[in-house]
């Protein structure tokens, strides 16, 4: 029932913070939350519809790992070191241990090359104009923005905006808003194998991220309700030429130097966006320190001594997210502190896994279970960098729109979990 009770709470309150509240169309909003509803049942509730979602997933890693091969040969995959006693120590896989630089960013190469050659042979706009219509018909929502939401259950937010790059100048404000609600809502197939390593349930970790495509949609379109008249119209999908390249080859040499652009611009805003957070996060501790009041900061902090977060700010402003998600009373505060580790930081650099799983494992397994949808997605301050950089590189002229929006987006990408959450508790 409390479950039940926060997602009344959380419409509401998204139906309260509305860019144009008397826009909201409620059909994308109820179908949405129908469609997730139906979704849960299926996976968290029978066997074959895991199974098959895990299949679909496995077969999209297998595919990004492609990109494995030319990361190797660009930065090195082997390491010979001798010591001073005359041993010899081999290693293999060292590109990876600059994980976000030379793993994730070939990534981007590799499927901007991919989507720009089915651009040429067509079959992008293919499958645009068929499962992106079929979405748009059940939820209200344009093809183009149906189907980056839905991309977004296999591919990380920084491919899934490839397959409609075409569109991304043309796209409405409330419809460059959904594209991001679901970039943040969800998680990569990669990184959803490197949270299954770190030994977080794989069936929860599958179900949060297909289950999150249809919140993200409908807290998108509730948050930023339509008041533009879309250029594209349904019927222009049916009419999608195919690009200006002669040759195949030069389809994918176009999308390798897009790519690049794209790289260059996630690099420098994440690099640029976490160098701010820590400015803020460092004055907010002199401050604090000013007035006798340690370690005041608005991110977690874990230390390797004694495993104990310091996160007073995020503790007690999170905690009614926390109770209204169903969580154990007893873990509210615990909840609320994971909660603000996973919106201030980027957990590949900011924390020590081993902390972070037994903070988690200390928890209740009602509320391990929630924390596990809850925390299932992108939405933190340093993917504002990553997002903004790579959907401004495809799309320059939307630039200032995209930053007028991206907070608001990431928001509501945190919404969307939290009411997946909220669905988990119920079931």
């Amino acid at each position: 029932m409390v479950s039940l009770g926060g997602l009344a709470a959380f419409i509401v309150i998204c139906f309260l913070a509305s860019h144009n509240p008397a826009k909201v169309n409620w059909h994308p909003v109820y179908v949405g939350f129908v469609v997730q509803f139906i979704f849960a049942l299926i996976i968290l509730k029978t066997r074959w519809g895991f199974e098959a979602f895990k299949w679909l997933g496995d077969r999209v890693t297998e595919f990004l790992a492609h990109s494995n091969a030319g990361a190797a040969f660009v930065f090195g995959d082997y390491a010979r070191i001798v010591s001073f006693q005359g041993q010899t120590i081999e290693f293999t896989g060292v590109y990876t241990l600059h994980f976000f630089a030379f793993s994730i960013m070939p990534v981007v190469t590799f499927f901007s090359t991919v989507i720009t050659v089915l651009y040429y042979l067509g079959i992008a706009q293919a499958i645009i104009k068929v499962i992106g219509r079929f979405l748009s018909f059940w939820m209200g929502t344009t093809p183009a923005e149906s189907l980056s939401v839905s991309a977004n259950i296999f591919v990380s937010m920084t491919e899934a905006p490839l397959i409609i790059r075409p569109f991304l100048p043309i796209m409405t404000s409330s419809e460059l808003h959904t594209v991001m609600v679901g970039g943040f809502a969800t998680i990569a197939g990669g990184v959803m194998g490197a949270y299954i390593g770190f030994g977080v349930p794989a069936d929860h970790l599958i179900s949060a991220s297909v289950l999150s495509a249809p919140a993200a949609l409908a807290i998108s379109k509730l948050l930023y309700p339509e008041t533009e008249k879309p250029i594209v119209k349904a019927e222009d999908y049916d009419n999608m030429e195919k690009t200006g390249e002669r040759n195949i080859i030069e389809a994918a040499c176009n999308g390798a130097n897009i790519s690049a652009q794209i790289i260059a611009a996630i690099i420098v805003n994440v690099m640029a966006f976490l160098s701010l957070l820590k400015f803020v996060n460092a004055t907010l501790t002199w401050c604090g320190e000013r007035v006798g009041v340690q370690n005041l900061t608005f991110e977690a902090r874990i230390t390797n001594a004694n495993y104990t977060f310091f996160c007073m700010i995020c503790s007690y402003v999170l905690f009614p997210v926390a109770l209204f998600m169903g969580t154990e009373s007893a873990d509210c505060r615990k909840m609320a502190e994971l909660i603000g580790l996973k919106t201030f930081t980027n957990e590949f650099i900011a924390y020590e896994v081993d902390s972070f799983l037994l903070y988690y494992c200390s928890l209740q397994q009602r509320s391990q279970i929630i924390a596990t949808y809850a925390l299932c997605g992108f939405s933190n301050f340093g993917s504002i960098g990553i997002l903004l950089g790579s959907m401004s590189a495809m799309a320059p002229q939307r630039k200032s729109t995209m930053s007028s929006i991206v907070l608001r987006a990431m928001i509501g990408g945190n919404v969307a979990c939290f009411f997946t959450a909220c669905i988990a508790g119920e079931l």
